[in-house]
C-alpha cells in the first residue's frame, strides 16, 4: 500500500444527479469526513471521458457495463476523445469546434470528467479541471494514474516497446519505479485543489491496484496467471481484460463511491471466454481495486479500509 502525503487534507465533493450545492467553497485544508461527502451514489452520473489507449479505449464502456450490473439507472457516457499516447493538453488543444469534451462541459452536460495522461501530468488537466468546476460547482475530475508503460519511466518509448522483460521485475523494482511517478501526480493534484480551495480533481489509483496484482503474480498467488506478461496483451503493458477489468473496477469505485466487491463478471471478461478468467479472479481483482481506492486519500471516497 502506498503511504500518501496527507499534508492538504481537502473537502470531499458529494455529487449526485439531485444535488445542487451553491456555498462557497470550504477551504482545501479542512476535511470533515461527513457521511454526505462520502456516501456511496446511487443514482446513474453523465461521465465524459478523454484519454489515450490505458484509458479511454476501454474504461468508459466497462464502467457503464459495471453500473448496469451494480444496478445504477441513469449511467451515462456522454462521450469519448480517444488519442493514443496522449497527455491532457492534446485533447485540450482539439479545435473548439471539434471539441465536444469543452462543448458537454461548458453545457453543464457533465457530472464527471476522467482523464488520463502519460507519465507527467500536464497543463491540460488543470485547463479541463477549471473549465469543468466553472460550469459546474458539483463536478468531479478524475485523473487516473496507471501502470507505467513497459516498465519504464519514459515516454515514448524506446524503439515503441519496453526493453526489459516484465517477468524480470521484482516488488522491490516496481516499487522504486511508480514511486516517483506517484509522488509527482499526488502532489500536482493536492496542489491544484489548493489553488481551487476545493478538491475538484481525484485520484484513480489504477497503478497501486497494478502493482499489488503483480505483487501477487509474482508470489504465486494467482492461479489465472503464471507470470506478470499474462497482464498485457504487447511490450508496451496494454491490458489483457482482467487488466482492464482491475482498471475499471477502480474507476468505478471512485466514480461512484461505493465498492465493486460482488459485481458479476464484466462482459470484458466474460466475452474473452478464458475458463481461469472465473469468479475467482473476479473478486480477488474487485477486493484489490476497492482496497487501492479506499487506502488513498485523493480518491474522495470513504477510506474504510479494505474490502471484505
Amino acid at each position: 500500500m502506498k503511504i500518501r502525503s496527507l499534508v492538504c487534507l481537502l473537502v470531499l465533493t458529494g455529487l449526485n444527479a439531485f444535488s445542487q450545492d451553491n456555498s462557497q467553497p470550504t477551504p482545501a485544508t479542512t476535511n470533515t469526513g461527513s457521511p454526505a461527502q462520502t456516501a456511496p451514489i446511487t443514482t446513474g452520473l453523465r461521465v465524459f471521458t478523454c484519454g489515450n489507449s490505458f484509458h479511454a479505449w476501454f474504461v468508459p464502456y466497462v464502467l457503464a457495463d459495471m453500473a448496469q450490473k451494480a444496478g445504477i439507472e441513469g449511467h451515462v457516457i456522454v462521450g469519448v476523445s480517444k488519442i493514443g499516447g496522449s497527455q491532457a493538453i492534446q485533447h485540450w488543444n482539439v479545435p473548439d469546434d471539434k471539441n465536444e469534451a469543452k462543448a458537454a462541459l461548458i453545457a453543464g452536460k457533465v457530472d464527471v470528467l476522467t482523464l488520463a495522461c502519460m507519465l507527467h501530468p500536464d497543463d491540460g488537466i488543470e485547463k479541463f479541471t477549471r473549465l469543468a468546476y466553472e460550469h459546474n460547482p458539483n463536478i468531479r475530475v478524475t485523473i487516473q494514474e496507471f501502470w507505467i508503460p513497459g516498465d519504464i519511466f519514459q515516454w515514448p518509448l524506446p524503439n515503441g516497446k519496453s526493453v526489459l522483460d516484465f517477468d524480470a521485475s521484482t516488488v522491490d523494482s516496481l516499487k522504486a519505479l511508480h514511486a516517483p511517478y506517484f509522488k509527482e501526480m499526488d502532489d500536482y493534484v493536492a496542489a491544484l485543489n489548493a489553488k481551487l480551495g476545493k478538491q475538484v480533481l481525484f485520484v484513480v489509483p489504477a497503478g497501486q491496484a497494478v502493482l499489488a496484482l503483480r505483487t501477487k503474480i509474482i508470489a504465486g498467488e494467482v492461479p489465472a496467471f503464471a507470470k506478470q506478461s499474462d497482464l498485457f496483451k504487447d511490450a508496451i503493458g496494454h491490458p489483457q481484460p482482467p487488466l482492464e477489468a482491475l482498471v475499471s473496477y477502480c474507476n468505478f469505485a471512485v466514480v461512484y463511491r461505493r465498492s465493486p466487491v460482488g459485481l458479476p463478471i464484466p462482459a470484458c471478461m466474460a466475452h474473452a471466454n478464458n475458463p481461469k478468467w472465473n469468479d475467482e479472479l473476479n473478486r480477488l481483482l474487485q477486493q484489490i481495486a476497492w482496497d487501492a481506492v479506499t487506502h488513498d486519500s485523493l480518491t474522495g471516497g470513504p477510506q474504510s479500509g479494505p474490502a471484505p
